[in-house]
């Protein structure tokens, strides 16, 4: 039966994905693999007070088809949130309500990408989105990320050497899975090359509201000036991932097009959930949660670095966030990270983390891991990384003693 199957099927591999959540429902690991939000942190009784009034303020109505953008009111808050948490200026006709941010990175993958065509994307970058951009069999190219986000210069070379790129997918805001946040000026530069070089610049961001410190730069879609920035984010990471719901904005001509692939693909998002969030952010202060989570996940975050700081040899090196929802580690160069978790850290430190080349579409970067911070308490932080760390540090070497690993691992 497979002979019937597509090809973008066949070559389309989840493993990867698959392996984060089978290793995060393990009860025996502490798991910093899946990048799920703290469960005790969810509004609970807010969405189920907020689903009873949108199903007894709409009625019957709530239970029909509605508009495939979305409701035009929960529209209009989000363009207003747009302005004022992102400094972008736009409307209510401009925004798409979305199954999740994955389905909008879906969309505009459809949108732009046939058999072979061209994009870059971050080396890292969200495994997500590569399993979603593999759907459409595009041709990779990989720009590093450093402390300050995408390499522009490293960019600019690409889009020089191969003009026929039509896609930048970045993750500017507490990147996944470095922690990074581009700066302005490279917002601003990336904006400049897009127009050059006639590309279309995804703009990927779900963390953009977690920030613990420092201060907030506007998103990569502020400066837009030719209408070619599409603007993504999601309700997944601030109020709940199983309301799949996200949100893209995006200029006339691409939101035609974009209204009427989701068309094609499901007609419209749920309602009753669409009507629920909009309830529930007008009963609700939005911006007073967010903060009630920032204050909960800086604590995890400073309690993951203090404990990298202490367990971890100094051979091994990580980012310091400002916000999202990650940490980076960068192993010794010799070191496969996958093969480590499979014969050493899972048996021995029940500790789960995802390993780096899944994270490059070039999957050739092998030493490097993404931890998450933010659905453990800080004492199983602090556990987890105290067994991690006791792995990787350095083998004493006499002639009288055994090697402490059964492993060909050196460090």
């Amino acid at each position: 039966m497979k002979k019937l199957f597509a090809n973008r099927v066949l070559t389309n591999d989840t493993t990867d994905l698959d392996n984060i959540f089978k290793n995060s429902a393990n009860p025996e690991n502490i798991s910093f693999a899946g990048g799920f939000p703290d469960v005790r942190l969810f509004p609970e009784q807010a969405l189920q007070q907020a689903y009873h009034d949108a199903i007894n303020q709409q009625g019957p109505a709530i239970f029909q088809y509605q508009s495939t953008q979305g409701p035009l009111a929960l529209r209009q808050k989000l363009a207003t949130r747009m302005v004022q948490q992102a400094g972008v200026t736009t409307t209510a006709a401009n925004i798409l309500l979305t199954q999740g941010g994955q389905q909008a990175i879906d969309l505009v993958a459809k949108l732009l990408l046939n058999h072979g065509d061209a994009m870059v994307v971050e080396g890292p970058t969200y495994m997500g989105a590569l399993a979603a951009f593999d759907t459409y069999e595009p041709t990779y190219y990989e720009v590093p990320v450093d402390q300050d986000g995408m390499n522009l210069r490293r960019l600019q070379q690409t889009l020089k050497a191969h003009p026929e790129i039509k896609l930048i997918y970045t993750i500017p805001d507490f990147h996944n899975p470095t922690g990074t946040t581009l700066t302005a000026k490279r917002r601003q530069a990336m904006v400049a090359l897009a127009n050059q070089y006639n590309v279309i610049i995804l703009e990927d961001s779900p963390y953009r509201d977690l920030r613990y410190s420092g201060q907030t730069i506007p998103a990569i879609k502020h400066y837009d000036t030719e209408g070619r920035v599409i603007f993504i984010s999601s309700f997944s990471k601030i109020l709940s991932p199983a309301l799949r719901t996200g949100w893209l904005v995006a200029d006339d001509t691409l939101m035609t097009q974009l209204v009427g692939l989701k068309s094609a693909v499901d007609v419209q998002s749920p309602n009753v959930t669409l009507a629920a969030i909009n309830a529930y952010l007008d009963q609700n202060d939005l911006d007073a949660h967010i903060a009630t989570l920032n204050q909960a996940y800086q604590v995890k975050r400073d309690a993951m670095l203090q404990a990298l700081d202490r367990y971890f040899p100094k051979n091994v090196t990580y980012t310091r966030p400002a916000g999202g929802f990650f940490i980076w580690v960068t192993l010794p160069a010799t070191i496969d990270a996958q093969q480590l978790l499979t014969d050493v850290v899972l048996p021995q430190a029940h500790v789960a983390y995802v390993p780096s080349a899944c994270q490059f579409a070039s999957r050739t970067v092998k030493n490097g891991l993404r931890l998450n911070f933010t659905s453990l308490d800080p004492t199983t932080i602090t556990a987890g990384i105290r067994r991690l760390g006791q792995l990787l540090q350095p083998a004493p070497v006499t002639t009288t003693t055994k090697p402490r690993l059964k492993t060909s691992f050196q460090f």
